[in-house]
């Protein structure tokens, strides 16, 4: 019999708990021995979870437990969970974890300290859709070319609503707070961090990049109004919040940003809530995965499967899918100022004589290419101009933002849109 601890026992937790319990004969049958949940570690011990388990508010209880075997962290946060995580690891436990942001700060720390010891974390990274194991194994004889996705559906589900309802951003922001999807203070999602620390990991997977939040591009879809979404559908696109990483040459571009990306692509057509990843092989080609990327039982299914893997084997293949430096150690993160994309702008400016002139002036100062533009009203006195530019490079185009933004006929700072 395999014995399982929980750490964190919320929405998740409880999910898992349940899945283990409700599902006990399938489970077994699969794993080949059963699994059990002995006990969970709260914040709240005056809470009735539904669980026959035994209920503490000490980690200790869990990590100095002989009995045992698998530790499944689902506290939230970064160094806490690092330090209880460090423990399971150092006293023999095997560790299931679903917590991205542990991940995309110690993940490199973690893969030494665990060596043999099994270490899964499927449900890290885009909730029931099996990711980890597809890159990590099923993928492994390819050079990956390239991952692209929706990683965050709080954010997919605001896209979607403001482009097929016309819904605008701070109402959509409301509803998806009131619905559970977003929290009280939304900027982890919106902001695109939640999707960055699962771009991370997978960056990890796929290159070997040993890259943190911080030494990454990462903007959210905050800036977005309506009519970005206009100019969008006029000109075949939809837009939507992608982590993206790269392999060129011996470099590897990781960034996470809104985007315009055609309407006929795959990832385009994914509405609502849902996750989607591309993961393109040198091999294989295209493959996509696509499915529910948040939510108690989705996430805690992926948390199950992996306890189930560790039953079977007792062993899990290396943390991060490689025993040796990969690539041969050559790839480098690319600068941020190096990236090269299309541009999309919308520029609010004074409706005078004059003021096109200057900004297109502006635009070939900076060696940057106009592809499109048009002019909308926006007040009587002021005008929006939505353009879109031939392929140019990062620090070009924030560049001429800058300028832009200093001219006394530009109204507000110009918000940029990268074209995929």
């Amino acid at each position: 019999m395999i014995k399982v601890g929980i750490i964190g026992v919320g929405t998740v937790g409880t999910s898992v708990a349940e899945i283990l319990r409700d599902n006990a004969d399938v489970i077994s049958a699969r794993a080949g021995v059963d699994i059990v949940v002995k006990s969970g570690v709260v914040k709240n011990l005056k809470k009735d979870r539904g669980l026959d388990i035994i209920i503490t508010d000490n980690v200790d209880d869990i990590l100095n437990d002989k009995e045992i075997d698998i530790v499944v962290e689902l506290m939230g946060g970064v160094e806490e969970p690092f330090e209880v995580v460090k423990r399971a690891l150092k006293a023999g436990k095997a560790v299931v974890t679903a917590n991205k942001a542990l991940l995309a700060y110690h993940r490199y720390e973690l893969q030494t300290i665990a060596k043999d010891i099994a270490f899964e974390y499927e449900a890290s990274v885009a909730g029931g859709i099996p990711i980890i194991t597809a890159l990590r194994d099923g993928l492994s004889a390819n050079h990956i070319e390239s991952i692209m996705g929706i990683m965050n559906g709080t954010c997919n589900y605001m896209m979607t609503e403001m482009t097929n309802n016309g819904v605008s951003y701070d109402a959509i922001l409301k509803e998806a707070q009131d619905l559970g999807y977003a929290e009280s203070d939304p900027s982890f999602d919106v902001g695109g961090f939640d999707a960055a620390h699962k771009l991370l990991i997978l960056a990890s997977i796929a290159y070997g990049i040993d890259a943190k939040p911080e030494d990454i591009l990462i903007e959210g879809i905050d800036k977005v109004r309506s009519e970005d979404i206009a100019f969008a559908k006029e000109f075949g696109y939809a837009i939507k919040l992608l982590g993206i990483a790269k392999k060129d040459e011996n470099e590897v571009e990781l960034r996470v940003h809104a985007c315009l990306i055609k309407q006929d692509e795959m990832i385009a057509k994914i509405d609502g809530v849902m996750n989607a990843i591309s993961v393109v092989g040198d091999k294989v080609g295209e493959t996509l995965y696509y499915g529910p990327g948040a939510g108690g039982d989705a996430t805690a299914s992926a948390v199950v499967a992996n306890i189930i893997d560790i039953a079977r084997s007792g062993k899990s293949t290396p943390m991060l899918g490689f025993n040796r430096p990969m690539e041969g150690s050559k790839l480098t993160l690319k600068s941020t100022d190096d990236i090269n994309s299309k541009y999309y702008l919308r520029i609010n400016v004074s409706d005078r004589a004059g003021v096109l002139a200057r900004v297109t002036k502006l635009f070939e100062e900076n060696q940057i290419s106009v592809e499109t533009m048009l002019q909308r009203p926006s007040t009587q006195t002021s005008a929006n101009l939505l353009i879109s530019t031939h392929i140019a490079l990062e620090k070009d185009v924030q560049k001429l933002i800058k300028e832009l933004e200093a001219q006394d006929f530009v109204n507000a700072t110009p918000v940029m849109i990268r074209i995929v």
